[in-house]
């Protein structure tokens, strides 16, 4: 298993002045995209010269922002399997995942409290 990408990811309800923050301190959009699931209704990546990269992404379900970590990889069943092993739990409860065209995801939680936005991208 390969990790593509891994880089810090925000869910926020105050999504318009997150993204226009970012954007004052040297950030880019690179891509959004509207309503990815039931939790988050738009997503907004954003990249800096130095190739740092954040994921802004909007949400309505939680009183407070929550910070995670994106990580992206080329097999998500073995990555999966790897965090469950290691004591995470998927927060959307069971074994749900969400299935895009284009992406596979899980929210996962360690035991300790942070959290990974476990991802796959799907090339057609």
């Amino acid at each position: 298993m390969k990790i593509t990408t891994f880089n810090p990811s925000i869910l926020t309800s105050k999504y318009d002045d997150t993204v226009k923050l970012f954007e004052s301190l040297g950030f880019e959009i690179r891509h959004q995209h509207e309503e990815i699931n039931g939790i988050v209704t738009a997503s907004t990546r954003l990249k800096n010269e130095e190739g740092f990269a954040i994921d802004i992404n909007k949400t309505e379900k939680f009183t407070h922002d929550i910070t995670l970590i994106r990580m992206n990889v080329d097999n998500f069943e073995e990555c999966y399997q790897i965090l469950k092993e290691h004591g995470f739990e998927n927060a959307m409860g069971c074994d749900t995942t969400i299935d895009e065209q284009f992406f596979k995801g899980a929210h996962m939680i360690s035991p300790s409290g942070f959290g990974i936005i476990l991802m796959q991208h799907i090339k057609k």
